[in-house]
């Protein structure tokens, strides 16, 4: 397997990129071409035109979640495809793999959040796919579907609010999933913000896959500002881990980047990253 970081804050020394705070991975192996998110605008398109390689041949696109770091170039990418429909480029119409909460209607301190394309349109160019359940959407890779949350020092705080049947409501955000990669020598793991709790992931991962072996978490661990709880827990957790590898970018800061690389091999992410399975 294959995985090219198309979008993440920050930019690789020497390639010659364009970043934002937000993801996009474009997976592939020898049968699947994924693209796992998709950034806050055009910027994926832009670099994955640079890096050669086409998005009009797309398997699945998986949404993490539905905030507008995530959902933000879903626009983008439609046009992508009317423009190939009129110059008579032939594309694929890939299906969109989701959480049904995926495209509700949410805000942050008065301010929209949420995926700018509501569920109607994304119906009309997409084989949409929305699953609470796992999903398996080829032999070895699974979209986790709404993640557990068993323990006590994660997701304790909403996320702005969202609607449910007509009224807000804080917003844990139950849409967070993540995507796993099974191999023979464990699990790879990728998420979007980690929303549910990184650790929280990794046991639903464990769980769902039937394989406690981590080979490495690439992706945002919601690890900017944690609060005391969270922090510790956490640490504690990866502590007890034998995660061989991990990749936190996005939403983990510096602080808590080098507390984890105490504890595991910690690498470094930016667009133009490729990784090898």
């Amino acid at each position: 397997m294959q995985i090219k970081v198309l979008v993440d804050n920050n930019t690789i020394i020497d390639r010659y990129y364009v970043g934002e705070p937000a993801i996009s991975y474009l997976i592939s192996d020898e049968k699947t071409k994924i693209l796992f998110d998709l950034g806050y605008s055009d910027i994926f398109i832009k670099n994955a035109r640079q890096m050669d390689e086409s998005l009009l041949d797309l398997d699945f696109i998986v949404v993490s979640h539905g905030h507008n770091d995530h959902t933000g170039g879903l626009s983008p990418l439609i046009k992508l495809y009317s423009e190939a429909k009129t110059e008579k480029i032939s594309y694929k119409n890939p299906s969109l793999v989701a959480h049904p909460e995926a495209f509700t209607y949410k805000e942050y301190e008065g301010d929209e959040i949420g995926s700018l394309i509501g569920r109607e349109k994304i119906n009309k160019y997409f084989d949409v796919k929305l699953s609470r359940e796992p999903l398996w959407i080829a032999d070895n890779i699974v979209f986790l579907g709404e993640i557990e949350r068993g323990n006590d020092f994660e997701n304790l705080d909403p996320v702005g609010c969202c609607e449910q049947n007509g009224v807000m409501v804080d917003d844990y955000v139950n849409d967070d999933s993540a995507m796993v990669y099974k191999t023979d020598e464990g699990l790879i793991i990728i998420t979007g913000c980690s929303h549910a709790g990184i650790c929280n992931i990794i046991e639903h991962a464990k769980k769902v896959c039937d394989d406690d072996r981590i080979v490495d978490i690439l992706g945002g661990f919601h690890l900017m500002n944690p609060s005391d709880i969270q922090a510790s827990g956490t640490m504690k957790y990866f502590e007890n881990c034998d995660i061989k590898s991990i990749h936190p970018c996005h939403c983990t800061s510096l602080k808590y980047k080098i507390e984890l690389s105490k504890l595991t091999n910690v690498n470094e992410v930016g667009v133009g990253l490729e990784l090898q399975f």
